[in-house]
C-alpha cells in the first residue's frame, strides 16, 4: 500500500451491549484475516510472559443506522485497489456454524439485507472519505 493503512468498524448503535460487542469482534477477526499485518506479532513482559499483541492500528467504531451502515458498505465496495471490507448482515445471527452462512451467504442480495455492522481497512485518504462524518460509539 502506498498511503498509510486505516481500520474502521461502523456499528449500529442501537444493539444491545453483547451483539454490539460480538459484532465488532467478528468484523475485526475478518479484517485481519485478509490483512494479518494488523497485529500477528507476539510480546514478552519483563517476567517473560508471551501474548500476541493487540491491533498495530488505531481501530475506531463509529456508528451510523443500518441504512447508512448499508450505503456505505456499498460505496466502499465499488473502490478497488488493496482493501478489505467485511458486513455483518443480521441473518447472520441465525447460523450456529461458518458453514451455515458461507452456504447460506450466495443465496442472498445483501441490497435487501439489514445490516448491524461493517468494517473497512485500506488506505487513510479512503476510509476517511467513508467514515469522515461519523460519531464515535458511545
Amino acid at each position: 500500500m502506498t498511503d498509510t493503512l486505516r481500520l474502521a468498524i461502523i456499528l449500529n448503535p442501537d444493539l444491545p451491549p453483547g451483539l454490539l460487542a460480538n459484532t465488532a469482534g467478528v468484523i475485526g477477526i475478518g479484517l485481519a484475516a485478509k490483512f494479518p499485518m494488523l497485529a500477528g506479532n507476539s510480546l514478552c513482559d519483563a517476567k517473560g510472559m508471551t501474548t500476541d499483541v493487540i491491533s498495530k492500528y488505531p481501530l475506531p467504531i463509529l456508528q451510523a443506522t443500518p441504512d447508512h451502515i448499508k450505503a456505505l458498505m456499498f460505496k466502499a465496495l465499488e473502490a478497488e485497489g488493496e482493501r478489505s471490507i467485511v458486513p455483518f448482515p443480521v441473518f447472520a445471527r441465525t447460523m450456529h456454524t461458518f458453514e451455515e452462512y458461507e452456504q447460506a451467504f450466495p443465496m442472498r442480495d445483501l441490497y435487501d439485507e439489514v445490516l448491524d455492522g461493517v468494517g473497512f481497512v485500506g488506505p487513510e485518504k479512503w476510509i476517511k472519505s467513508l467514515t469522515g462524518n461519523l460519531k464515535l460509539l458511545r
